[in-house]
Order: structure tokens, then C-alpha cells, then sequence
């Protein structure tokens, strides 16, 4: 075998193993990895929906607990305690039903034909006893059960959670629940993410690969072996070419994968740390930076369930979480923020300070999208008739009105909308060149209504 063929083959053998054990190790831990941020985000949110519904299941028993402690059974108390619960609601597809144990149907706000059938024996496509299962929950002192469900908004067949609890004087189950379209829908999105990463991995791999193996036939090609010290010499300095080439495409490799998923970050990880124990000390300097900055990276998958739920929030407060968030914000968006409070802060119901979180981090989020802003400010102000959370930027602003009349833009908006008003408050958007506001106002007649003690008094 001619010698130039032997460099060009012990410099391509190399590369192309490389590439072909990334590629490898990225399609092994794909399905691996995507499965435990799928399990990691939905566990999150369904945490998250199962804390709502029993906060609107205690709302409703609050509202109907004068009757019921009452003493009284007639029918006229029970009648009214269904119409309050029937005036409940919150969106489009937030409402209370109301069976007895026997699985009749007593109340059903967006389904009126049920009321009166006995739903007992009905059962979903997969068999299961849906009202048994709800009512046997009930029985057990309360509890959240999985089934399907048509959607009032879409008259879709969707999933939903509910939770129940029994009201054993009169006989009843109340429930209500929420749907779980939306959590299918983030976790496709998620999925499908993860598989155009994973598919611009390689292509990425693909690429660098084939322009290595062009490069360094080139250089085989240049190479002149007539003679024997020629040779010698530009034998080594194919061999530097070959090293840097390497090490360029590895760096360009490093920083491609830096930019993808976790998933893919790991993989690559794991691939480095097998190579740097098997290469010399002064080779292996390199891939110790590139492990170093990966590190880096993966601290990002760490921030998925500091968004659903910052720990700050439940230790130090609404306060200190919004104060937490501004920084972030400022940091990766280069925008300045400036956060004050006034009136003497006090603690406020989980619900309350779960939407102004909510709200604010929507807001934030939104500007950096939209706004161009250079500035933002957060104002939260206690006082005796309430809570107020203001935040202003110096955008370009936009007209509100628009955009709450197009139902293919605005989804943020009437989500803080919705979420201000389930608690009791109201909310409000303001915007000009130059100016937008956004208010949400909390009065003390909502905070205490929402207060554990207030709740339990009830």
C-alpha cells in the first residue's frame, strides 16, 4: 500500500469512527432521554393542574357551606345550593357537576340532557366505569381520577382530570375537572423538537465528517513523496494539518451541539469522557473545555421545573420570586429591570401569588419576544383594599384592542386574563408607542376569600 494512501487512511479511519460513534450514541440516548423530560414536564403540570382543581373544589364547597352546615335538607336548600354551584365556572370549560351515589346525574351546567339519567353503568372507549370511579374516589374521602370527557369548547372527545369530593348528609359527589389537551399538545411539541435536534445533530455530523474526509484528501493529494526527506516533512505536516483539522471540527462540533437539546448534550458528554480517558494528558485538554461548557449547558434542563414552580415562590414569597425572575430576565435579555414594592408586604394566598407569578413571568416573556424594549419596571403594591402588580416596558407597543379581537394572536393576554379573574381580580393592558402597561389588581375581599383560615372557618 503507497504511503500517501496509508496517511489518508489512518487520518479518514479515525474521523469517520468518530462520527459514526456520535451518531450512535446520539440515536441511543434519544429515546432514552426524551422519554424522562416527557415524564419530568408532564409530572409537573399535572401537579400543577391537580393543586388548581382542588383550589376550585374547595371554592365551591365554600360557597355552598352556609347550606349544607345549615342543618337543612328540604329540597329548596338543596336547589339552592345547585344553582350556586351551577353559576360557578371558570372559561369556557370550567364547571362543577353534581351526582348522588347512585351515579344519578343531579347537575351538569354545559350538558343539561344528563340531568336526571342515571350514569352509573357508562363507560369510556377503553372500558373503564367512569361515574363508578369517580363516585368510588368520593367514597374515599376525595380524590382525582383520570377519564374522557367531551369538551364543551370543541365537542371533542378529550382527556380530563377530575377531582371529587362527597357531601355525605345530602348524599352527593361534587367534582369538577380540567382537560388534558393541552398537555398532549406540549409534550408532541416537545417530541417533535427533540426529533428535528436530534436530525440537525446529524446532519451536522454528516457534514463535518465529509468535509474533513475532503480536506484531508486534499492535503493527500499535494503531498509530493519523490522523495524521501520530502516525504518525511510533508508527512508531518500532514499529520499537523490532520491534528488540526481534528481538533477544528471537533470545536465546531462542540459548539454545534451546544446548541441543541439536553438530550443531545448528554450523549455527546458521555462520548467525551470515554475519549478523554482513552487520549494523553496534553491531547485531552481540549475535550476537558468542551465537558466543562457542556456542564454548562445541562444546568438549563435544571430550570424546567424552576418555571413551573420556582422554590422561591413557596420559601420566601411572591416578593422574592418575582425579584428572582427580573434578574434572570435581565441577564439573558440584556433589558434593564427595575423591581419595587410598596406597602407593607404580607403573605398571600398560594393562588394569588401563583397567578401575579404567572402573570408577570407571561409578561416578561412577551416583551422579550415582542416588545424591543430597553427597559422594564415591576411595581407590587400592598395596601388595605388590595394587590397590585404592575409591569411597564418602553416598547413599541401595539394595539390591544386588535389583538384581543384576533383569536389567532393575543393566546398570552387572555391567559393572564382568565387567570387574574378566576382568583377575583381584574385585569387590565394598556399600550402606545413607547409605553405598555399591564395591571392586575387583587382586592382583600379576594385575598381573604382565598386565605387557608378563612377556608377553614368556612
Amino acid at each position: 500500500m503507497r504511503l500517501k494512501l496509508k496517511v489518508f487512511l489512518l487520518a479518514v479511519i479515525p474521523l469517520l469512527a468518530s462520527a459514526a460513534l456520535i451518531a450512535w450514541a446520539v440515536a441511543q440516548q434519544e429515546k432514552s432521554l426524551s422519554e424522562r423530560e416527557r415524564a419530568l414536564v408532564e409530572s409537573a403540570y399535572m401537579a400543577n393542574k391537580q393543586t388548581e382543581l382542588r383550589h376550585y373544589v374547595d371554592l365551591a364547597q365554600s360557597v355552598i357551606a352556609p347550606l349544607y352546615t345549615s342543618g337543612r335538607d328540604d329540597e329548596a336548600t338543596k336547589a339552592e345550593a345547585m344553582r350556586l354551584l351551577a353559576a360557578l365556572d371558570y372559561g369556557a370549560d370550567g364547571y362543577f357537576f353534581l351526582y348522588d351515589m347512585s351515579g344519578r346525574n343531579l347537575m351538569h351546567p354545559r350538558q343539561p340532557e344528563l340531568m336526571g339519567r342515571n350514569l352509573w353503568d357508562m363507560r369510556d372507549a377503553q372500558g373503564r366505569p367512569i361515574i363508578q370511579q369517580l363516585i368510588g374516589k368520593a367514597r374515599e374521602g376525595g380524590g382525582y381520577v383520570q377519564y374522557v370527557w367531551q369538551k364543551p369548547s370543541s365537542q371533542q372527545i378529550t382527556p380530563k382530570l377530575g377531582y371529587v369530593v362527597s357531601l355525605p348528609r345530602w348524599n352527593w359527589m361534587l367534582g369538577t375537572g380540567l382537560y388534558l389537551d393541552d398537555i398532549h399538545a406540549t409534550l408532541a411539541e416537545l417530541d417533535e423538537q427533540v426529533s428535528d435536534n436530534v436530525r440537525t445533530t446529524m446532519w451536522w455530523i454528516a457534514g463535518i465528517a465529509l468535509a474533513g474526509i475532503a480536506v484531508l484528501g486534499a492535503c493527500g493529494l499535494a503531498l509530493n513523496l519523490s522523495e524521501s526527506r520530502e516525504a518525511d516533512h510533508k508527512l508531518r505536516l500532514l499529520a499537523r494539518q490532520v491534528v488540526k483539522s481534528q481538533e477544528d471540527e471537533r470545536a465546531h462540533l462542540s459548539r454545534e451541539l451546544h446548541d441543541g437539546t439536553s438530550q443531545t448534550l448528554v450523549s455527546i458528554k458521555l462520548l467525551l469522557e470515554s475519549a478523554q480517558a482513552q487520549l494523553d494528558r496534553d491531547r485531552s485538554a481540549p475535550l476537558t473545555k468542551a465537558l466543562a461548557r457542556l456542564n454548562d449547558a445541562l444546568h438549563e434542563v435544571r430550570n424546567i421545573s424552576h418555571r413551573l414552580r420556582p422554590a422561591e415562590l413557596d420559601v420566601l414569597g411572591l416578593p422574592a420570586a418575582l425579584e428572582q425572575m427580573g434578574r434572570e430576565f435581565s441577564e439573558h435579555s440584556e433589558m434593564a429591570f427595575d423591581m419595587r414594592v410598596g406597602g407593607g408586604a404580607s403573605a398571600l394566598p398560594d393562588a394569588i401569588s401563583t397567578v401575579l407569578f404567572r402573570v408577570t413571568q407571561e409578561a416578561l416573556t412577551n416583551i422579550e419576544k415582542h416588545a424591543s424594549a430597553s427597559e422594564v419596571q415591576l411595581r407590587l403594591v400592598f395596601g388595605t383594599t388590595g394587590v397590585r402588580l404592575r409591569i411597564t416596558d418602553d416598547g413599541v407597543g401595539f394595539d390591544a384592542q386588535a389583538v384581543a379581537l384576533d383569536p389567532r394572536r393575543g393566546i398570552g393576554l387572555r391567559n393572564m386574563r382568565e387567570r387574574v379573574e378566576s382568583i377575583g381580580g381584574q385585569f387590565s393592558v394598556r399600550s402606545r408607542a413607547g409605553r405598555t402597561e399591564v395591571v392586575a389588581d387583587v382586592p382583600a375581599s379576594a385575598i381573604k376569600r382565598l386565605s387557608p383560615s378563612e377556608r377553614l372557618a368556612a
